[in-house]
């Protein structure tokens, strides 16, 4: 009983800015502990001495804290991935990353555990509603491959390119509620998900796997959010091939929407 008095306390306490520091205070975890969760074509060498996110990666390792999983020459589909990982694992927060980022934030880590207080799931962008047959975070709608931008609605910021060439995507003010996050960056509270019995759905691959999951835990009434984490994303996506109608399909059939 009184347990559930607390989890009450501190729900009501997250939903909003000033309550989300109090709950910092109050209600913190000694040693939270953060997985990061990455799949990468690249062998180990090539992935700590080529990929993007392993060429800087390390610095934010050196902490007892702190777990990696990172599937080395992958080629399955990311939810069967991150859905190995959600379970052999036994840390507080799950941190799923694409191998093509660059992370360009000094307080990566403490940024992480802020926003993981305010919200059950966290990414760098997203959108504060969610339309029919949308065909991705941010745009509306798509008509011959040529996509319409859902501006107004849309939350974060993104760089794009490379360290010292990377115009910087700004989308909309952050931190913000959303209904849909990008799945280029998705920090998760574990205890939420289990609890809830959120997960990935294996019927996707590399496409629409993010915008699935977001639906199933906005179902289960998982907060998700926004947070000011910077970041360089090298790729700007792969919107209108054929693996990317493919998943679309899947996700319309799925969801009648």
């Amino acid at each position: 009983m009184i347990q559930k008095q607390i989890n009450k306390i501190s729900e009501r306490l997250r939903s909003s800015l000033i309550g989300s520091i109090f709950y910092q205070i109050f209600f913190r975890k000694p040693n939270e502990k953060i997985c990061f969760v990455v799949a990468t074509r690249f062998n180990e060498f090539e992935f700590w001495t080529k990929s993007p996110l392993g060429s800087g990666f390390s610095i934010f390792l050196n902490s007892e804290n702190i777990e990696k999983k990172i599937y080395f020459e992958n080629s399955v589909g990311l939810p069967s991935i991150y859905n190995k990982a959600i379970f052999e694992t036994n840390a507080d927060h799950i941190v799923f990353l694409h191998d093509d980022v660059w992370i360009n934030d000094k307080d990566f880590i403490r940024n992480i555990y802020s926003g993981l207080r305010r919200f059950d799931v966290i990414g760098v962008a997203g959108n504060v509603r969610r339309l029919k047959n949308q065909p991705a975070w941010s745009f509306r709608s798509f008509d011959e491959s040529k996509f319409e931008w859902d501006y107004g609605f849309l939350s974060g910021e993104v760089a794009h390119g490379s360290p010292g060439n990377s115009p910087v995507s700004k989308y909309g003010p952050t931190p913000v509620r959303c209904e849909i996050l990008d799945g280029v960056f998705i920090a998760v509270r574990r205890d939420i998900l289990i609890k809830s019995k959120v997960k990935f759905d294996e019927i996707f691959d590399f496409h629409f796997y993010d915008m699935d999951f977001c639906r199933s835990a906005r179902v289960k009434n998982l907060s998700l959010g926004t947070w000011p984490i910077k970041i360089i994303h090298q790729s700007s996506g792969a919107f209108g091939g054929g693996d990317w109608l493919r998943n679309y399909k899947k996700y319309i059939e799925k969801w009648g929407e």
